[in-house]
């Protein structure tokens, strides 16, 4: 692609207008990009895969680029575990380890105790 040249911005009506009158008209994804003069059929296929799942509403959604922290969008391979079971883990994780301090301490005091109880017999 030739340096200074943007590439091209399709509206989202445009990407439904595509999908549907491809799907309509039983078109192959290289005849339809080519009737509507899009670049590359792979872009096609993926409209109509955001279309299948989506619907038309979700080729409106902007998805280029990486996501950013502060808006919160999240990209990317989903989280292994759901939101719910992460919180339960981090509070048992923390209950374990307050209980896990407290036995060493009750331990410590323990030794304690049985040292005191020595010198005494001396």
């Amino acid at each position: 692609m030739p340096k200074g040249i943007p590439n091209k911005r399709y509206t989202p009506e445009f990407k439904v207008m595509v999908v549907e009158t491809m799907r309509k008209e039983k078109l192959s994804y290289c005849e339809a990009a080519r009737q509507f003069e899009v670049s590359d059929s792979k872009r096609i296929a993926s409209w109509e895969r955001i279309y299948l799942t989506e619907g038309p509403e979700g080729l409106a959604i902007e998805r280029r680029g990486r996501a950013s922290a502060a808006s919160g969008t999240r990209k990317g391979r989903p989280a292994k575990l759901p939101l719910k079971v992460e919180e339960d883990l981090i509070a048992e994780n923390q209950r374990l380890r307050a209980e896990n301090d407290y036995l060493k301490n009750l331990q410590a005091l323990v030794l304690e105790d049985e040292r005191k109880a020595r010198k005494k017999r001396w």
